[in-house]
């Protein structure tokens, strides 16, 4: 990757048409504070539907729908790219999947990704708006940068971080909406996943509470070694990824240890269907 590379958080929702505005002058303060890659919440673009059981057609679309146009409108206007999301209902089963969706500063979507680990609770009932992804995480080369993409309670599940690594993942990003009363974990789950991974790690979080249900808490970027960049609820803020701690990280303990892919691999085959 680059030696450096500045990188913008998001900490808001845009739930109106009207919001969008405030949308791109985010985007625009970041681009012109040197920021190349913006990163917004889980599904910044909706209501938390997940709140209730109750699904609603409205809050899904199909893909290149109007939320993905905005993103990818926005990402092109202001010259900067943009992790967004959006339900997305797939043209041939029908089904609606949590997907991330990352669009290069010129509009283009160039990966999709479908949130695999869906809660089941009081105020987040996921299982009844979207279904589980089916695909394991893969990375998104950029010029500046190798990226990995995972979705809230993925991170819970820490093979899918390690895959990522495996594959050249240096920067993973987390969109999420996470009660504020389970910060204190969550930090905990997010910093020991970036040290792990040998990771920089950004999370940015949906910024208050919505339909009754305790949504809220601090955004995080974290460096390899977990230290911690960024912790807040700034709707902006704008944080560094250096190159050079990158390689640093990579080459002590325990980023020397090999992976073991074909063992795990095997261990992993072996319980297939015992889920």
């Amino acid at each position: 990757m680059d030696d450096r590379i500045l990188v913008a958080l998001l900490t808001d929702v845009f739930l109106e048409v009207s919001d969008h505005s405030r949308l791109r002058e985010y985007l625009l303060e970041a681009k012109g504070s040197g920021a190349t890659l913006a990163v917004l919440p889980e599904l910044p673009l909706n209501p938390w539907s997940p709140a209730t059981r109750e699904s609603i057609e409205e809050d899904a679309e199909p893909s290149g729908g109007l939320r993905q146009q905005v993103f990818s409108r926005m990402a092109s206007e202001v010259g900067i790219a943009l992790l967004g999301g959006a339900i997305v209902t797939d043209s041939k089963t029908g089904k609606r999947y949590n997907t991330a969706l990352f669009y290069d500063n010129n509009g283009q979507l160039i990966d999709r990704y479908r949130k695999i680990h869906l809660p089941e609770e009081e105020g987040y009932w996921e299982t009844s708006h979207y279904m589980p992804g089916t695909d394991p995480p893969t990375v998104i080369p950029m010029p500046e940068v190798t990226i990995g993409v995972q979705i809230c309670s993925d991170i819970n599940r820490p093979q899918g971080s390690q895959i990522l690594r495996a594959q050249g993942a240096e920067l993973l990003l987390v969109p999420r909406a996470t009660p504020s009363e389970t910060y204190k974990r969550w930090r905990l789950i997010l910093r020991a996943n970036a040290i792990m991974s040998e990771v920089y790690l950004i999370s940015v979080n949906r910024p208050f509470s919505e339909f009754g249900i305790d949504i809220g808490g601090p955004s995080l970027a974290i460096a390899p070694d977990g230290e911690i960049l960024f912790e807040g609820t700034d709707s902006l803020a704008i944080v560094e990824i250096d190159g050079n701690k990158l390689k640093t990280i990579g080459a002590q303990y325990p980023g020397y240890l090999p992976r073991m892919v074909d063992l795990y691999a095997q261990g992993w085959s072996e319980l297939t269907g015992n889920e």
